[in-house]
């Protein structure tokens, strides 16, 4: 008897694991973008500052409601795919790289790069294009420059949609670059970013690494570029994705400039005051703005608390939980299914008057 069942187990051990290991791939979800726009129909550059001078293009219809593309980071830079958000035949698409990012050039990076210097960049590029009212558009970052350019300019907002909120509060900052918040569930990562640095030096990792990324040493300045762009690619998916490889080059200039303006920033709590949390505590200037919020609900880089607390702060907004997403628009379909239907629902949609304003009709 006991032969009979070890040479059962023997034959169906085998089976097991050939059958896990042959189970088909779901198929690809099909692109839920619009087409791909090979080519903008104009590109430009506009001088901002002696220091600044941002890179902007247009896509779609010249005619159609501008909308503008706010990328994260800070310092990311925009790319292509992006332009795909939005139908070309209603959206006049405005994407810009924000000062120091993608092709934007800078004298020098750092130097009067701060949240309200971009503030005031993005409404000089308003006036530049001729645009009376625009649509802001963007996450993570992007959500916070879009929240303190429209509580600075809520007459040049017709609407804002985003995702990933994140207002730069302290306890945000600490959610990612101190023990206790996303080291919890990414442990492994977080160790992998925070060993780079001496223990002495870890209490504030954020100032220890711009520290690094300052450095004349190659090795060093490379190092911490790359720990830092990977604890965010780990962090910003629910899922594992595919590790992106990166070379010397993009990491002595395109991951470089992103990571040092990031942390920057942060080292700053991206100039923004802590003490009275600053988004929210002007967050009745847009009370007549549209808002829709997409969060996911385990996004580890900006916990989705702080799109319910912006949510209390600013009752009409409409705030939109997808339960199996990160942090990531592209790399999550609830979210992106959420973001194109805003960007749909809105394409013609106009704002009432502010005498209809005035006199209660919404």
């Amino acid at each position: 008897m006991p032969k009979i069942i070890l040479l059962a187990l023997a034959l169906l051990a085998p089976i097991a694991v050939v059958s896990c290991s042959t189970v088909p791939k779901p198929a690809a979800a099909p692109d839920p973008f619009y087409p791909d726009i090979a080519m903008p129909n104009r590109t430009g550059f506009l001088k901002v500052s002696e220091n600044h001078t941002l890179y902007f293009e247009e896509s779609g219809n010249p005619a159609g409601k501008p909308v503008v593309f706010l990328h994260g980071g800070p310092g990311s830079g925009t790319k292509p795919k992006q332009r795909r958000f939005f139908d070309p035949t209603a959206y006049r698409i405005i994407l810009f790289d924000q000062a120091g990012a993608g092709k934007s050039q800078s004298a020098d990076l750092l130097k009067e790069n701060t949240t309200w210097e971009l503030v005031k960049h993005l409404e000089l590029l308003r006036k530049h294009l001729g645009v009376e009212k625009w649509q802001l558009f963007g996450g993570s970052w992007g959500s916070t420059l879009a929240l303190a350019y429209a509580e600075a300019y809520p007459e040049r907002v017709t609407e804002i949609i985003t995702w990933g909120v994140f207002l730069s509060r302290p306890s945000e900052l600490d959610w990612s670059y101190k023990p206790g918040g996303v080291s919890m569930v990414f442990p492994d990562a977080f160790a992998e970013f925070a060993n780079f640095i001496p223990k002495r030096e870890r209490g504030d990792l954020v100032k220890a690494y711009l520290v690094r990324l300052h450095s004349k040493d190659a090795i060093i300045r490379r190092e911490a570029v790359r720990r830092w762009t990977l604890y965010e690619d780990v962090t910003a998916t629910l899922l594992p994705q595919p590790a992106e490889q990166h070379t010397n080059a993009e990491l002595d200039d395109l991951y470089l400039r992103r990571a040092l303006i990031e942390a920057h920033y942060m080292a700053h709590g991206s100039f923004l005051s802590p003490k009275n949390n600053e988004l929210l505590a002007h967050a009745d200037r847009l009370r007549d703005i549209p808002i829709v919020v997409v969060a996911g609900r385990y996004d580890m880089i900006c916990p989705h608390v702080s799109a319910w607390d912006l949510k209390a702060a600013a009752p009409r907004l409409e705030l939109h939980l997808v339960s199996d997403a990160g942090h990531l628009s592209m790399a999550h379909p609830g979210v992106l299914r959420e973001l194109l239907a805003a960007a749909d629902r809105f394409r013609d949609f106009r704002q009432p008057s502010s005498a209809a304003r005035a006199a209660g009709l919404r």
